[in-house]
């Protein structure tokens, strides 16, 4: 060994040899107790109880968010380096699913079983088990295991890696805790920001609209999520800077056909010239041009296709990355943080982060014990109608309303947001009927649930609750052609309704099994995070009677149909997920064709149709010399199959090109194929 070798071999010993010092929760001695709470827009809506006598810990845990949230009891026995030798979860998920999961090492073999999975495999000692319904007290013990772990990443069950990073040391509170705050990735689709404490137990989980936080600690939580934003955003600025590929020169397509929305058909080859983030020209496929000075990119034969637009999005700093790896340059976003929102869409359009146009949409909710907690919610008309003057003055488009919203309030505030040249859509409070706020002048429907739900339900049953999810099985025996289903549909028609359907989120919700991939995510759940693989194999409802199952699956059938109604009668449908992966968009259209949809019109409903509801159909929706150079290029011909808008090669988003490859390699995603290339006259960045 050289003497160059051996000061860093010592320092790495050392470093590891500190690290395997610093504290733990007791393993010997006095019980530690933890005590967390789950907030959401400033109000605790859950919480998280844990207790630990040396290596066994008793975990409780609870949310109560919008009328749904996860339930849990866990019991762990741990070895003397905090990894589970046994890990029992019990109780409900999401929606109310039952929860029954199980680890356990034995005798060199580590077993499990979950709702995604069950294995066993060989193991000289105890590895780290990955919880597919675990409380986030898991974090955690994920992050020690981590502080002990060469270079702070550790290879996992069923499946990966995870890894640590330090990011900062603050103090928190009056009493200046000192706290660490680490960042977590591997797992899930975004990394896990988290802080703890001096003896490393759990001390918060931030970031985003809400958070977990010690109890006594509550006020920290705001000035911890303001630091991850700002983190968040450094991060994704950086991704932006190696990603978005920006040129001085014009850029020209060639060997494309384009997808003409106003026609519905896809024409023959052309060259489509881009000059300043705008299409210039759309020229026959031998226009001359100057490879001197112009970017060229060989299209191959592929189609481009219009920016596709998410009609139903909450937007968070990460998603736009996933939005333009599948052509996604323009979003609808359906209610969010309020100080937030502002920040992405500055960001993104300053060129600082990536990410679609997003148009906004102002939440309003009423207190109740079922409230979504985001938007603005409020306890009398005189705050709802303030609410709407407080969108109205920042230029939101549309106010949207929630189910807990009072429907005496509807008709002032529809009558207040009209006066002020904004729209409303949204969910149908509960207790009333889709057709009366059809009458009281929604633009629009958001969900198709929350349309067909009044063919379904008694007037006096609760839509706060999750039965606006479950109650959608008796849509298995629903008659399309009653009065009933027919007096909406002209109500629709006589008002100009349109409907966000969201049908893919209402597939994943009522068709998915456990330990199966939904049919929606079989074309790229392969290729994500072990943690969201795992998420996305479970049951959401209840199957409680022998019929259930069955009955799922043939109200969804029944929801594809009154898409097909829809249609037929002449109704707007807008595309829209109620996701951020952009994956489920691509979906939420191949659901549209299955229900008996021509892809054609389909692909024009995702483009020029969105366009035209939000009024921006003279900036995108077409391509068109003068508009947005938004577009998608495919190597298929997705007005034959429209399964063929996977995968994107290249996404232009305002003449700024991003290789959907490389938005995966950075989000490690495995990338779907190679991006085209481009050939440069020295201007690229």
């Amino acid at each position: 060994m050289t003497t160059t070798t051996l000061p860093h071999r010592f320092l790495w010993l050392a470093g590891t040899w500190l690290l395997a010092l610093a504290p733990l929760p007791s393993l010997a001695g006095d019980p530690v107790e933890n005590h967390l709470l789950v907030i959401a827009n400033d109000e605790t809506v859950g919480k998280l109880d844990s207790r630990q006598d040396g290596g066994h810990v008793d975990i409780s845990y609870a949310v109560d968010n919008n009328g749904r949230g996860p339930k849990t009891k866990e019991a762990l026995e741990l070895d003397a380096r905090g990894y589970p030798l046994s890990w029992k979860i019990t109780g409900s998920s999401l929606f109310g699913a039952p929860v029954d999961e199980g680890y356990e090492w034995q005798d060199g073999t580590s077993t499990w079983h979950s709702q995604a999975d069950q294995g066993a495999v060989a193991a000289s000692e105890p590895a780290m088990y990955i919880g597919g319904d675990a409380s986030p007290w898991a974090l955690g013990m994920y992050a020690r295991a981590l502080l002990n772990a060469p270079d702070q990443t550790l290879a996992v069950l069923p499946s990966g890696r995870m890894h640590l990073e330090k990011l900062d040391t603050l103090e928190a509170g009056t009493s200046a805790l000192p706290i660490t705050l680490y960042q977590l990735s591997g797992i899930g689709l975004e990394p896990a920001l988290i802080a703890l404490d001096g003896r490393n137990r759990l001390f918060a989980r931030f970031g985003g609209r809400g958070g977990l936080i010690r109890a006594g600690f509550e006020d920290a939580l705001p000035g911890l999520n303001d630091w991850a934003r700002d983190y968040e955003l450094r991060r994704l600025q950086g991704i932006q800077e190696r990603l978005a590929h920006s040129y001085q020169a014009p850029i020209r397509y060639r060997n494309v056909r384009v997808f003409d929305t106003f026609s519905r058909t896809l024409g023959d080859l052309v060259s489509v010239l881009v000059k300043d983030g705008r299409i210039a020209a759309v020229e026959p496929p031998g226009a001359a041009g100057d490879p001197a000075t112009e970017v060229t990119v060989d299209g191959q034969g592929g189609t481009l296709v219009p920016g596709l637009i998410d009609m139903h999005s909450h937007s968070t700093m990460e998603s736009g990355l996933y939005y333009l790896a599948v052509g996604v340059t323009s979003t609808r976003d359906m209610g969010n943080d309020n100080e937030l929102l502002p920040r992405i869409r500055k960001a993104i359009a300053d060129g600082e982060l990536a990410g679609p146009r997003i148009t906004p949409n102002g939440l309003i909710e009423a207190r109740s014990p079922f409230s979504v907690r985001i938007g603005i919610v409020v306890d009398s008309l005189d705050e709802a109608l303030d609410a709407v003057r407080w969108y109205a003055a920042r230029g939101y488009f549309e106010i949207k309303t929630y189910n807990s919203f009072k429907k005496e309030w509807v008709l002032p505030v529809v009558a207040e947001a009209h006066r002020l040249g904004m729209g409303v859509t949204g969910h149908v409070p509960a207790f009333m009927s889709p057709d009366a706020v059809i009458e009281a002048g929604y633009s629009a429907i958001a969900h198709i649930n929350q349309l067909m739900l009044g063919w379904l339900l008694a007037p006096d049953e609760d839509t706060r609750t999750p039965l606006r999810l479950t109650g959608m099985k008796r849509a298995a025996h629903l008659d399309l052609a009653s009065p009933r289903v027919r007096h909406t549909i002209e109500l629709m028609q006589e008002h100009s309704t349109a409907l966000d359907t969201t049908a893919v989120i209402l597939e994943r919700l009522m068709l998915s099994r456990a330990g199966e991939t939904p049919p929606g995510d079989e074309a790229y759940l392969s290729h994500m995070p072990i943690g969201y693989q795992r998420y996305r194999k479970r049951t959401f409802v209840p199957l409680n009677l022998p019929t259930d199952d069955a009955d799922y699956q043939a109200a969804f059938d029944t929801l594809l149909k009154t898409i097909k109604l829809l249609y037929d009668n002449h109704i707007q449908l807008l595309p829209g997920t109620d996701d951020t992966t952009g994956f489920t968009l691509q979906r939420e259209l191949e659901l549209y064709v299955k229900a008996g949809l021509p892809p054609a019109d389909v692909l024009t409903m995702a483009t020029l149709g969105s366009a035209t509801y939000l009024k921006t159909q003279d900036e995108i929706g077409s391509i068109t010399p003068g508009k947005f150079a938004d577009f998608l290029l495919v190597a298929g011909n997705p007005v034959a199959d429209i399964s063929a808008i996977r995968p994107v090669r290249l996404v232009s988003r305002g003449g700024v090109i991003y290789f959907p490859a490389e938005i995966y390699q950075a989000l490690n995603i495995e990338p779907f194929g190679a991006p085209v290339d481009v050939q440069a006259p020295g201007s690229a960045k």
